[in-house]
């Protein structure tokens, strides 16, 4: 049997939902499938950044890729648009195409290949609501414009829709009331696995002199950089050996967060160590901090809360999203509102006050929420919904 992915990024391009459909792949490869990707030759959107070289035509683990050249309208009207990614499709002529992400391009092609091939396909939602979304009013006039004449359509004409939490399932019904059959599913997890002991740690090699927080994600619009800048500006009062590392690839945040930094006279006291492919250091950079601090004002779910879970470190993050589905409140971590520096500043510093307390989240973190997201069992459930598909007529 044969699936294509599409997604407007694909590995080596930074993102959880490039990381999520890389992992799909991989295990659909081993599992016996023919699988290939169909995608953009974009490192990054905001800003952008093209692959050079365009990157292979296949991965070791045998997954076809095709990056087509993105193009878009500059500013605000943001939006890519992978021309001939139909005709790929049309050619690769799959049992079934995956689609990533509501209000892309790569839907409105699976639509229309469904339509004139009849090639069932499935939506795994991956939804922010407009007001989330990165750029200003005419941006947000686009996608009122995708909800109102093309959102509906797209995700109806999905034989199955996937969500990863209920929140993510009642927002995208505010905009698509009668949605195709739900299915939900939640990402999946790799452990990471901590350096070797020979090593440089954190600490050493990035400056970072005692004790830490730490931000792990895109430095994007919708994820809270600026209150976290002020929640950490009460912290750094009251803790002169607490430092704040950011990790991750600029979205277009980063410009406004090291000027309010700066403003704040904090800049000395914070480490923007960008994205990290290394791995091990990843896990290493989980596993040395006091907390992991997530204060976006949208999540769909928020890995990186399972990820530092599963290191042992527990998270503080908004109650937004989908993440009040993975944080339970004194167990692992605490939730606060968004946008609310001296809430956040006072739930961190919960943690910070009590090493005990802090061991003891890590500990169930660890031991029971990290367990229950498994790249294997996310596998299971995918397949067996591909399963329910390919018995329905061709394409209904």
């Amino acid at each position: 049997m044969k699936v294509v992915h599409l997604s407007t990024r694909y590995p080596p391009g930074p993102g959880g939902v490039e990381r999520h459909v890389q992992e799909l792949a991989h295990r659909q490869r081993a599992r016996g499938w023919e699988v290939s990707v169909l995608t953009s030759d974009l490192f990054t959107e905001i800003p952008w950044r093209r692959l050079i070289p365009p990157g292979p035509l296949a991965d070791d683990e045998g997954v076809h890729i095709h990056r087509h050249r993105a193009y878009s309208l500059e500013g605000e009207l943001h939006y890519p648009v992978l021309p001939g990614l139909f005709f790929d499709l049309r050619r690769e002529r799959p049992d079934l195409a995956h689609v990533h992400t509501y209000g892309t391009y790569q839907g409105f092609s699976a639509w229309i290949a469904r339509r004139l091939r009849g090639i069932p396909y499935v939506l795994t939602a991956h939804f922010h609501p407009t007001w989330s979304i990165w750029g200003g009013r005419r941006r947000q006039s686009l996608r009122r414009f995708y909800d109102r004449f093309l959102g509906g359509t797209i995700v109806r004409g999905a034989s199955r829709l996937i969500v990863q939490t209920r929140e993510e399932m009642r927002l995208v019904q505010e905009v698509v009331s009668d949605l195709s059959p739900v299915a939900i599913i939640p990402p999946g997890h790799k452990p990471l696995r901590l350096p070797q002991a020979d090593r440089p740690s954190v600490r050493t090699a990035w400056g970072v002199p005692g004790r830490y927080i730490l931000f792990v994600g895109r430095l994007a619009s919708n994820k809270g950089l600026l209150t976290l800048a002020e929640a950490f500006g009460l912290l750094a009062a009251h803790h002169p050996d607490l430092s704040l590392v950011l990790v991750g690839q600029d979205g277009g945040e980063r410009p406004n967060l090291e000027a309010r930094l700066r403003a704040l006279g904090l800049s000395e006291r914070v480490k923007l160590v960008g994205h990290l492919e290394d791995e091990s250091m990843l896990a290493a950079a989980y596993h040395g901090a006091e907390v992991l601090v997530l204060p976006s004002e949208y999540e769909a779910f928020g890995l990186v809360l399972v990820e530092a879970l599963s290191l042992g470190t527990p998270v503080v993050a908004t109650r937004v999203g989908g993440m009040p589905e993975v944080v339970e409140e004194g167990r692992n971590g605490y939730l606060v509102p968004a946008r609310d520096p001296p809430r956040l500043a006072e739930a961190v510093e919960r943690i910070l006050a009590d090493p005990q307390e802090r061991d003891r989240m890590g500990r169930y973190g660890r031991e029971v929420t990290a367990p229950r997201y498994r790249w294997e069992t996310v596998t299971d459930q995918v397949l067996q919904l591909y399963a329910e598909v390919l018995r329905e007529p061709r394409g209904g």
